[in-house]
């Protein structure tokens, strides 16, 4: 993409999340990364009247990548974060998530929005505001359910004790003060509770391993108990899941972590293979996939904060809440939540 296209894009965003004259915008990379990610958002903060500067990092002294969840590059480097909790919004283009730093940030109440994916998709799949209020119908009927049920074709049966934790909306822009969000995304997601996850998912072919970026080749069948996984089954993908876990040599690892459903019907699944160099968010915005993850929960407000983690959106599911049925084999079944051409 062009960097005018990629400057109205931006302006488009920015506008989304509220920003305004006399706001104040931080803008974070880290090395060379996504330069013109950096000088399209500093453009779109001035052409809205906001004061703003950029703020870059070294690169990392280790080739950890991104999925070594929590590492954010401003560890001990209270200068830096003490800057960013001045601004009225953060653009993060390094992925702060699971991090103290971020957590310390949103508590100054700065918004922040994750940046991470190729241009051209964050053009496609570009925030709505009638996207933002289907994901806040699933985040309210979410927020009320004790009890979270998930079957498949293939086996899956597993289910989650909710309450203990919040519900978390993302839809791709962030207007409110404290907030976090990432662009693209429309998903909805809460925790079991620590110890209230039990059974058994089997993921098909086709579902995705992130962050190996990959597609399910054969079945895995994972037991659940208490929280925890206690077996991970089947072919090559079954070793490869273990034997990342087991590289943490951290057995929190294991905890089963968020777990929900996206809705974004512009989402495509082939989008690993026309994105190879994103974090899958198209992924996980699948219209009517089911998405669980594995390792920390911290961003929920929970003790497990292990690097390892993975988010695993899986197709044709059937979801339910408190016996109420969300999702049917990959479908949302309740109207609200459905875009206004499938109602």
């Amino acid at each position: 993409m062009d960097q005018n296209s990629l400057n109205d894009i931006c302006v488009r965003q920015l506008s989304l999340s509220g920003v305004r004259d006399g706001e104040t915008l931080a803008v974070l990379s880290r090395g060379d990364e996504r330069g013109d990610f950096a000088n399209a958002f500093l453009f779109a903060a001035q052409e809205l009247g906001a004061n703003t500067f950029h703020m870059r990092l070294p690169n990392s002294r280790e080739a950890s990548g991104a999925w070594a969840v929590g590492e954010s590059g401003l560890a001990g480097n209270d200068v830096a974060v003490e800057a960013l909790k001045q601004s009225d919004m953060l653009i993060d283009l390094t992925f702060l998530l699971f991090s103290k730093e971020q957590f310390a940030i949103q508590a100054a109440d700065t918004r922040i929005l994750t940046v991470v994916e190729p241009a051209p998709l964050l053009a496609r799949l570009m925030p709505t505001r009638e996207l933002r209020e289907r994901v806040e119908v699933g985040a309210e009927l979410l927020a009320k359910a004790r009890t979270m049920r998930i079957t498949s074709p293939g086996g899956t049966d597993v289910t989650y004790q909710l309450g203990v934790y919040p519900t978390m909306s993302e839809y791709g822009y962030t207007d409110t003060p404290g907030r976090w969000d990432h662009w693209p995304a429309a998903f909805v997601f809460t925790g079991g509770a620590d110890d209230g996850v039990d059974g058994t998912i089997v993921l098909s072919p086709g579902d995705v391993l992130l962050p190996f970026n990959t597609y399910v080749q054969t079945p895995v069948t994972i037991t659940i108990e208490h929280g925890f996984i206690t077996d991970i089954r089947g072919g090559l993908d079954a070793e490869l899941l273990s034997s990342y876990i087991a590289s943490f040599n951290d057995p929190r690892g294991y905890g089963m972590s968020h777990v929900g459903w996206g809705l974004d019907e512009r989402a495509h699944w082939h989008g690993l293979t026309q994105f190879p160099g994103g974090m899958g968010m198209e992924l996980r915005s699948f219209y009517g996939n089911v998405m669980f993850s594995i390792g920390p929960n911290n961003e929920l407000g929970g003790p497990n904060d292990t690097p390892c983690h993975f988010d695993i959106p899986m197709r044709g599911c059937s979801l339910y809440l408190d016996d109420e049925q969300i999702v049917r084999d990959g479908d949302i079944t309740v109207p609200e939540m459905r875009p206004l051409d499938r109602r």
